[in-house]
């Protein structure tokens, strides 16, 4: 059986990215906050939602198309930014961008990638970049400029982050950033040779130590250094003027992700943000926070003239369709794109987000729903106040 017959589902990918991928890297992929209530949340908020059917409805064709901004895409997700990605697959931006590309949905970029943002538009096909804004300026305007020139046109900016979460849990499983070499990191390695030949040692020979290369408009450290540590700071000091900065700089699509008070979101709107992304980082940066799902109808209900998208916790057809039965516009998906990239390259992706489709498809004919796009409130169950499930 090949390794794409064993994923029947998202979830299986992680099993099989476990067993890929060298310890601390598997442990930065799944990593979550402190005690991961949060992240444990973002997957138990699902239950919070039955699905209403409706039968005796043709179903002999589905429409997953959806339109964001005059784009037609053939689903209603995409690929969520992941950081140091091309570490854990083989040329990892390249392949999520080509996969998705390919599928007919989009790919975000992330700013902490390790392939130029430049080659990954080219060879790729994304035109979707996230960046963590730098802490001047003089700093953001380079950065945007660059972004710009290599053409891309949507900008995501990631505003939870002023600064780093607790890294207990990535200290616990060998994860530095950058790695520190050392005796535990070699064995790591050396325990899972596929990664080791067909990932790291592949790309030190085609490209050599493989940098940060896109969270400012100059190269970064390299992903690997004994005595170079990262530069997180800089950052608590930013506020919304420094967001109204990018907003009168950049020309494209802007949008803002990490949002989870609907008070923000209004702001956003205000100040010509066109869309925002529900998101708590996957659980990955404070622990206690609202989970994605939870916070989503409030948002969607505090802004009137911007999409409202999500991520943080899919992993389902299902799941999926709540979100856009509760308002969402688009939906991320991150951690299992990045298991079936180190696990199979871009045909690992490209499984993985014809699961999905096909359990839309599925999903959306036993509900008698014929159009992604004709999902409302009415189509849900909502199990979180009542004694007994009913309607909204």
């Amino acid at each position: 059986m090949s390794r794409l017959d064993k994923a029947r589902n998202l979830h299986d990918f992680e099993a099989l990215g476990r067993r890929y991928l060298p310890r601390p890297l598997f442990g930065y992929i799944a990593n979550s906050a402190e005690e991961g209530h949060t992240h444990a949340a973002n997957r138990r908020c699902f239950d919070q939602f039955g699905l209403m059917p409706r039968a005796l409805v043709d179903v002999s064709y589905i429409s997953l198309q959806t339109e964001l901004w005059g784009e037609t895409y053939r689903a209603p997700f995409g690929i969520a930014p992941m950081g140091i990605s091309a570490l854990s697959a083989y040329r990892g931006d390249i392949v999520q961008a080509r996969a998705a590309a390919r599928e007919g949905v989009p790919m975000i970029l992330s700013g902490s990638s390790l392939i130029p943002l430049e080659e990954v538009l080219r060879v790729g096909e994304t035109d979707w970049f996230q960046a963590y804004l730098p802490g001047t300026f003089e700093e953001i305007e380079a950065l945007l400029a660059r972004v710009e020139r290599a053409g891309y046109k949507k900008l995501v900016i990631t505003v939870d982050y002023p600064v780093p979460p607790n890294s207990d849990n990535n200290r616990k499983s060998g994860f530095s950033s950058p790695l520190r070499p050392s005796l535990r990191l070699a064995l790591d390695g050396i325990t899972r040779p596929r990664w080791l030949f067909g990932t790291f040692l592949r790309t030190i020979y085609h490209h050599g130590m493989p940098h940060f290369e896109n969270n400012y408009a100059t190269r970064g450290i390299a992903v690997m250094s004994k005595n170079v540590n990262r530069d997180f700071s800089g950052r608590s000091h930013l506020q919304w003027e420094y967001l109204e900065r990018v907003r009168a700089l950049w020309p494209g699509k802007l949008i803002v992700k990490g949002i989870l008070n609907p008070a923000d979101a209004k702001r956003v709107e205000a100040l010509g943000g066109d869309a925002v992304i529900v998101s708590n980082h996957g659980g990955r940066q404070l622990d206690y926070s609202p989970a994605a799902l939870e916070a989503l109808p409030g948002v969607v209900d505090a802004v009137e003239h911007i999409p409202v998208m999500i991520d943080s916790g899919f992993r389902r057809g299902t799941d999926v369709i709540k979100a856009l039965a509760l308002g969402a516009a688009f939906v991320f998906i991150g951690r299992p794109m990045n298991y079936a990239a180190a696990v199979a390259g871009e045909a690992g992706v490209r499984h993985a987000l014809n699961l999905v489709k096909e359990e839309l498809a599925r999903d959306l004919a036993l509900m008698g729903v014929t159009d992604i796009t004709h999902l409302g409130r009415e189509h849900l169950i909502d199990r979180r106040t009542e004694a007994f499930a009913k309607p909204f």
